[in-house]
């Protein structure tokens, strides 16, 4: 019992409120020129410091002089009154004058600074789920620790390096989520950066362990006991080591003597502690979903292939259209999704994004049991919401989707904008409600969501596709052009095979907006068929 308790010792980090800075790159960008700022106003104390030092070196050098002549003849030197006159007058009131400025205090003005724009730092929340969108990237991507920790990502700018201090965080934060695999594969970086000799203030006595615990809990006792051995070479004296010791030792020792019988395997499973499973908020379609993000398992064949096309599309003679008509491109045949490119210019692209800019708060999803609106950590976003009255581009767009796709938007949803963050994703999830969700849109009385228009506003180095694992389809960002594609048949029966998830973004930022148009008001711009699969 004692050896247990020794174990489970080791302490976990505790984290603050949670402004979520780490959900949007774009409002991100501001915490640079904050910390700009500080470097700024730090090079100024510095200044001042060196400013300082400088005139105290001075006088030093003066009074080194002047102390030098004074004691080779005592005597002669104050014997002259002028002399004598000045060592009063230094010793009375100029060392007092050096002393005031010893002590001056060049520091005010940073520290006010630094106090000013503590308030809008990140804190203990957003650096554990930055710390989570890696360890996301890392999985999502199929990418090893060494990789990420040299900064060999695809389609990078600024190339960055992980130090072992960064990797023992990243481990650490793995560690407090009971995630020993990743504990294991960051412990197991740092340990290696050390062994390849990095100074750091880590030592491997604390990288040991953590490394130790986490292969346990994994159930590799073999080398969890290889680990703890290694740990008390280094420090013999550590308290927790020794108690793991003696406790793996006693469960080796247990094993062996037991027989190979089922009824004893059974016994040794409920002893040694199993390979942690997939954590529950994983959804079935997860390993689809993760390699449609790497580009992988796309299902269309060449045979479907030839049956999608490109066109120009009036709008069904809009005149806004027959003359300069929008170009369409077929991205999926089912469900039908159609792409629209320079659909949207650089203009407006900023003028939306200046719009949403201020408003941007943690993105929410619908909850099935209350039908009211919530974070979840399989949304990692922000977004905002922008009416068509309060500025005259955002109508435009909306009177642009309604005329391209033939929907009356009058009922529709305000156009969202969304901007993700580090490793920023939304994973599989419909756009409708299903019938086990009759509440879900009733305060809007407008009807389910009939479709759905989604406008990529930025290019994206690596990531961040709009993925269909249900059919194995992958979309990818293109600044300017927009997707579109229906969520409800005809009959307005749910379109299962929509379900779709926005993938992590690996490097850049993603900025999109979406419309949802409802069935309000499509009565006679889609009619209703007689089957229920049209």
């Amino acid at each position: 019992m004692i050896w247990c308790i020794l174990i489970v010792g080791v302490l976990l980090p505790q984290s603050l409120a949670h402004p979520g800075f780490f959900t949007s790159i774009g409002q991100m960008t501001d915490l640079i020129h904050t910390e700009k700022d500080l470097v700024t106003s730090l090079k100024d104390y510095i200044k001042a410091e060196e400013d300082k030092l400088e005139q105290i070196k001075k006088w030093a050098e003066k009074l080194d002089r002047l102390t030098s002549t004074a004691t080779k003849d005592p005597e002669g030197f104050v014997g002259h009154p002028v002399n004598a006159f000045k060592l009063m007058k230094r010793l009375n009131t100029e060392w007092s004058e050096l002393e005031n400025l010893v002590l001056k205090d060049m520091s005010d003005g940073f520290i006010s600074n630094l106090t000013i724009q503590r308030q809008y730092f990140p804190n203990d929340e957003d650096q554990v789920g930055a710390a989570k969108a890696l360890l996301r990237l890392q999985d999502t991507y199929n990418l090893d620790t060494d990789t990420i920790s040299k900064g060999n990502l695809p389609g990078v700018k600024h190339k960055s390096f992980l130090t072992v201090e960064d990797c023992f965080e990243l481990g650490k934060v793995a560690y407090t989520e009971a995630d020993y695999y990743h504990t294991e594969l960051w412990m197991e970086q740092a340990l290696r950066q050390l062994d390849e000799g990095e100074v750091s203030t880590i030592d491997k006595v604390s990288v040991l362990d953590y490394l130790s615990y986490a292969v346990y809990q994994q159930g590799d006792l073999d080398k969890a006991l290889l680990l703890t051995k290694k740990l008390l070479e280094l420090d013999p004296e550590h308290q927790r080591a020794n108690g793991n010791l003696k406790y793996f030792e006693y469960i080796m020792a247990k094993e062996k003597d037991v027989n190979k019988s089922a009824s004893d395997d059974q016994s040794d499973q409920k002893t040694t502690p199993k390979k942690k499973g997939a954590a529950v908020d994983y959804l079935p379609e997860r390993q689809k979903y993760e390699m449609l993000c790497r580009g992988e398992g796309i299902k269309m064949t060449p045979r479907r292939q030839k049956k999608l096309f490109c066109r120009y599309h009036d709008g069904n003679r809009n005149p806004k259209f027959i003359l300069a008509p929008a170009k369409q491109e077929d991205e999926w045949d089912k469900p039908r999704i159609i792409r629209f490119h320079d659909i949207i210019s650089d203009a407006e692209i900023e003028i939306v994004k200046d719009l949403a800019k201020p408003r941007l708060s943690r993105a929410t999803v619908h909850d099935p049991e209350t039908g009211k609106l919530t974070t979840a950590q399989y949304r990692v976003s922000k977004s905002a919401w922008l009416s068509g009255y309060e500025n005259p581009v955002v109508s435009r767009i909306n009177m642009r989707i309604q005329d391209l796709t033939g929907l009356d938007v009058s009922t529709a949803e305000e156009l969202q904008v969304a901007n993700y963050g580090v490793g920023g994703q939304y994973e599989p999830h419909f756009d409708f409600a299903r019938k086990d969700e009759p509440d879900a849109f009733k305060e809007l009385g407008t009807g389910n969501r009939i479709a759905t228009w989604l406008f990529y506003m930025s290019d994206v180095l690596a990531g961040g596709a709009t993925v269909f694992p249900e059919v194995g389809a992958s979309v990818w960002p293109k600044k300017g052009t927009a997707v579109f594609w229906y969520n409800l048949f005809a009959s307005g029966e749910g379109d299962y095979s929509t379900r779709h998830a926005a993938c992590p973004v690996l490097v850049g930022n993603k900025w999109v907006s979406n419309k949802w148009l409802h069935e309000r008001g499509q009565e006679f711009r889609r009619p209703c068929t007689l089957s229920e699969l049209e």
